[in-house]
């Protein structure tokens, strides 16, 4: 029988052909019309990079109304710890494939209102397929923050996504047209 980290792995595999085959740059500048963002004061979002939703515009509008930005770095762990970014490509150092921040790091992850989540689907109970280094899972876990994932319109599935102990599930997801807010007090009941 296969293992919930087998499943993954194989569908993690097809979701990246299906996205590349697929892909279509978007914006998802509608999410800044969320009451949880526009109340958001620290936002964690990511430096989108290949076939990944596209966050430049979205991170540029963040900076614009005054609102601190952070990224991800990934540690040796995996771990991530997150950066303050101004939206300088000066303040971006390539580390293999993604632009991570340069800079100390941010200390006050309690402070942080809003996660910007990679992923590659989401289903229907918050859970989100992400590349596979548990990186999100670490960080999400420590923060009480609303965490939104960002996928193409095809990606929020309606099958359930395996899922293992150490996955963080996520209070939304949006595409480049919806937003939709899964009832965390529903799942914790299940």
């Amino acid at each position: 029988m296969e293992s919930a980290a087998q499943k993954k792995g194989r569908l993690r595999e097809e979701l990246r052909r299906d996205r590349e085959l697929r892909f279509t740059p978007e914006s998802w500048l509608h999410l800044l019309q969320s009451s949880e963002l526009r109340e958001a004061k620290v936002i964690a979002s990511y430096h989108s990079y290949g076939f990944e939703p596209e966050t430049k515009d979205f991170n540029e509008e963040i900076i614009r109304r005054g609102k601190i930005l952070l990224l991800p770095r990934t540690l040796p762990d995996n771990d991530i710890e997150w950066v303050i970014w101004d939206g300088s490509a000066s303040n971006l150092k390539r580390r293999g494939k993604v632009q991570e921040p340069i800079g100390p790091k941010y200390i006050n992850e309690h402070l942080i209102d809003v996660v910007i989540v990679p992923a590659l689907a989401i289903d229907p109970f918050g859970n989100r397929m992400g590349q596979g280094g548990g990186s999100y899972d670490r960080a999400l876990s420590r923060t009480q923050a609303w965490k939104v994932g960002i996928v193409g319109a095809a990606e929020l599935i309606h099958q359930n996504l395996p899922s293992e102990p150490h996955d963080q599930p996520l209070n939304a997801a949006a595409t480049p047209t919806l937003l939709v807010r899964f009832n965390q007090d529903d799942l914790n009941r299940l």
